[in-house]
């Protein structure tokens, strides 16, 4: 099929009694195409169509899916391969435009206008000027040089992606940044920086940190990156589809109903809302754009009276959708949020705004219009976070489908796993093909971790066609994995031994499962952090002088975010109190660079554990409900380094696991999975 041209398109919408100009479909199909790819969004793919019509015939649909296919296309990849002249031409062009707006250097994040984990196409820059795909860094281009920072998580990937050539690779921490910048420009040196994809608080401390040095720091109007990436792809445009009560557990109008307390309790008129998950949660609806995640990127202002002033593109929402969002709730293009703001300006109201999660540029709306900011946690943040007994409830179900296809996934891959023919691509690809035989599958919660040998040792590894390697005898293989589902998030990481695993593979699997026990046992009392709880899991390694460089737990949303806050298990402080309806991962793990990773991740929700004789527990405390059905393998534990109470937990999750997944499994895989929970006897 030829390029469709205006004229046979707008046949083909006249004769289906389509408004819509060819022009206005062709701006429709730009936005699908910035949106994820198909693997990565949420729901049925196809459901764009309804972007369109809600009734299209079969000929119109194939003309609309070859256009949508090619305007793909046309965008390309955002990245290239590393070694590639592309990127050396990229950042001449970068600093031609540098040069234009007078600045010494200039800031690149990993963010988007709301700053979260996974960006839109269109927010790729960091990956467009350096290769680099992970989840979190930032890099900075100055006139004679770069670098590109990222955490722990991520040092071996940066130099399987990035150039050296072209940049410095460096440690994401304050200090390391500061120091490098200081060193590498004169004192009266101006850096640039983009005011949507920095947060308020993260530009005070870069600010005070680098004008130590006489640098100064400058909020350019438009993202220089932008105006040299040519074909860059356009806003993500999503259908919003509305979740009903059934798997919310609220309304939404109860839910606002609970933030308007906390609105009127501080005394604040209005809040300002810009994280989409709170947006979704709040508003009770779901989207598809950006990957692994169903939010539908918005602006939101709340008002104290429980009114929701949405702002998000209106395309996106169908006729239905919009009357079925209830009242209170109003939707406004885009593009007025800022005036919006403005607007706000005289008011007496205080106006409620979280500075450690909203772009400098809102803030400074807020501020420049005369508005009296106060200053306001994400007031949506903690009642998502805790999840309402219908929510707990459909994170079970979730827990159940999943561990289905991930127990149908390991036995399939102990009887294929000695052919030799096994890739790690292939292997998420079939693992993938399980949990997609669940009607309830929206999609997966993150890019599958498939990691072999060596790659396993690589925290946050995306195997790619060029990384691939097949699963060798005798070594470990680490899959990362989730689904997101209508009523549920789930996130599980099992290592698994391909053949004979060393003495010293056991002794660190059954180390990591030692932390994960002592973790998934733990009872304490109300108003524990879990920063608190974080060396229950490390324990079992500090013994022998080794630890993991990340957190331990991260929480997780309904339905929503794979990770998400306040809460979180990790030696770094925080000052959140876990508390009843939390879900949380339990994910401690050992990697040993070059040969072997290990990790064991499973999803709790904390619960309350009232007082006990027989436990001799005299005041209510919590504990851990492990919402996780898969077996952990017995081939790699020493049960000489196990103590009995450590036995009888693995005994009972793994009693817990047959018991719920069997009457769901062929009887070839309940026979396995038998075997592989048997009970240790010591």
């Amino acid at each position: 099929m030829e390029n469709i041209n205006n004229k046979t398109l707008t046949s083909l919408l006249l004769k289906s009694e389509i408004k819509q100009s060819a022009e206005e479909i062709i701006d429709i199909l730009a936005g699908v195409a910035g949106g994820p790819a198909p693997e990565s969004a949420m729901g049925k793919t196809d459901a764009w169509l309804n972007l369109v019509a809600t009734d299209i015939s079969q000929e119109l649909a194939e003309v609309l899916k070859y256009e949508l296919e090619r305007i793909s296309h046309s965008y390309g990849d955002s990245t290239a391969n590393k070694g590639s002249d592309i990127f050396k031409q990229r950042l001449i062009s970068l600093r031609a435009e540098m040069e234009i707006r007078d600045i010494s250097g200039f800031i690149i994040p990993l963010a988007d206008e709301h700053q979260g984990e996974y960006v839109p196409k269109n927010a790729q820059r960091l990956a467009w000027i350096t290769g680099f795909t992970g989840s979190a860094g930032f890099a900075v281009v100055l006139k004679n040089k770069a670098a590109i920072f990222v955490d722990g998580r991520y040092t071996l990937q940066v130099k399987e992606e990035v150039d050296e050539k072209y940049f410095d690779i460096k440690s994401i921490d304050n200090d390391t940044f500061y120091a490098w910048i200081s060193s590498s420009v004169s004192p009266d040196s101006t850096i640039g920086f983009d005011p949507w994809l920095h947060t308020a608080d993260g530009i005070i401390r870069i600010k005070k940190a680098v004008e130590k040095s006489g640098i100064k720091l400058k909020s350019l109007r438009t993202n220089p990156i932008d105006a040299i990436w040519k074909n860059r792809p356009k806003p993500p445009l999503t259908p919003v589809k509305r979740m009903d009560k059934m798997h919310t557990g609220q309304t939404s109008l109860e839910k606002r109903e609970k933030i308007s307390k906390i609105l009127k309790e501080e005394g604040i008129g209005a809040c300002v809302l810009t994280a989409p998950d709170s947006i979704s949660w709040l508003a009770n609806i779901r989207g598809s754009d950006v990957p692994y995640t169903p939010f539908s990127l918005s602006f939101a202002v709340f008002h104290a009276d429980k009114t929701l002033d949405l702002y998000n593109d209106q395309r996106k929402f169908s006729a239905k959708v919009l009357d079925q969002l209830g009242e209170g709730i109003n939707l406004f293009p885009r593009e007025e949020f800022l005036p919006a703001l403005r607007k706000m300006g005289g008011r007496k109201e205080r106006i409620g705004i979280d500075l450690s999660s909203s772009a400098k540029i809102i803030a400074d709306t807020l501020k420049n219009s005369r508005t009296v900011v106060h200053r306001f946690s994400d007031p949506c943040q903690l009642p998502k976070a805790k999840k309402n007994s219908v929510e707990l409830s459909g994170m079970r179900r979730a827990h159940l489908r999943d561990g289905v296809a991930l127990t149908k996934f390991l036995a399939w891959l102990e009887e294929n796993a000695s052919s030799g023919k096994l890739t790690e691509l292939s292997t998420a690809k079939k693992l993938e093909s399980f949990r997609r035989e669940e009607n309830e599958i929206q999609g997966l919660s993150f890019p599958t971790i498939s990691g072999s040998g060596s790659n396993g040792a690589i925290v946050h590894y995306r195997v790619t066609e060029k990384s691939d390697r097949n699963l060798s005898q005798n070594s470990l293989y680490l899959v990362d994995s989730g689904g997101q589902y209508i009523d549920g998030t789930t996130d599980v990481t099992r290592t698994i031994a391909i053949g004979k695993p060393t003495s010293e593979m056991k002794d660190r699997f059954t180390r990591v499962l030692k932390g994960h026990i002592a973790l998934a046992k733990a009872v304490f009392p109300y108003g524990t952090s879990g920063s608190q709880l974080d060396i229950l899991a490390r324990r079992p390694l500090w013994e022998i002088g080794l630890d993991y460089d990340h957190g331990t737990g991260h929480g997780v949303g309904s339905y929503l975010s794979v990770h998400e806050g306040p809460q979180r298990i990790s030696k770094l402080p925080n000052q959140i109190a876990l508390e009843p309806g939390m879900v949380l991962s339990n994910e401690p793990g050992y990697y040993k660079k070059g040969e072997y990773g290990i990790r064991i991740e499973n999803l709790v929700a904390v619960t309350k554990k009232q007082p006990s004789d027989s436990t001799k527990i005299k005041h209510a405390s919590l504990c851990f409900e492990t919402l996780t059905l898969a077996p952990i393998d017995l081939i790699l534990v020493d049960k000489t380094l196990l103590i009995q109470s450590e036995i009888d937990w693995l005994n009972e999750y793994h009693r817990n696991v047959r018991d719920n997944l069997s009457p769901l499994l062929d009887e070839k895989t309940q026979t396995w999975l038998k075997l592989r929970t048997a009970e240790i006897i010591v």
